[in-house]
């Protein structure tokens, strides 16, 4: 059984990119916010890796990462960060949060599938 990846992020084609990648080996979600992360996750869905951006619309991805490091439920998911913004204090911020990995945009989706597999071996 395939491991399961949600990816949060409201551009569209950053999704399919990730998911034309990561597809072969996992089972890939997309929700285009936080806020509907965390009623998916609400629901009773349990990603084994969640990759989103910071972003976005409705809930940002360091406030999504916030809300899943202080739930007890939840807090055990890995979760990578994806930005355009290169900032050595936001990197040093959400890794301290509890974000596993933190990928700057643009990237190279080869290199980000290494760094899956190594939150995610087989």
């Amino acid at each position: 059984m395939k491991k399961k990846i949600l990816i949060l992020d409201d551009k569209e084609t950053i999704a399919k990119v990730l998911s034309i990648y990561l597809m072969s080996d996992y089972d890939v979600q997309w929700l285009p916010d936080g806020l509907q992360g965390v009623k998916w996750l609400q629901e009773g869905n349990t990603p084994d890796l969640i990759i989103s951006d910071i972003r976005m619309p409705e809930m940002r991805g360091d406030d999504f990462l916030e809300w899943i490091k202080q739930n007890e439920l939840f807090r055990h998911i890995p979760v990578i960060m994806l930005s355009s913004e290169d900032s050595t204090s936001e990197r040093i911020r959400l890794l301290e949060i509890g974000a596993e990995d933190y990928i700057v945009k643009p990237f190279n989706p080869i290199e980000l599938k290494i760094r899956v597999k190594k939150i995610l071996p087989n």
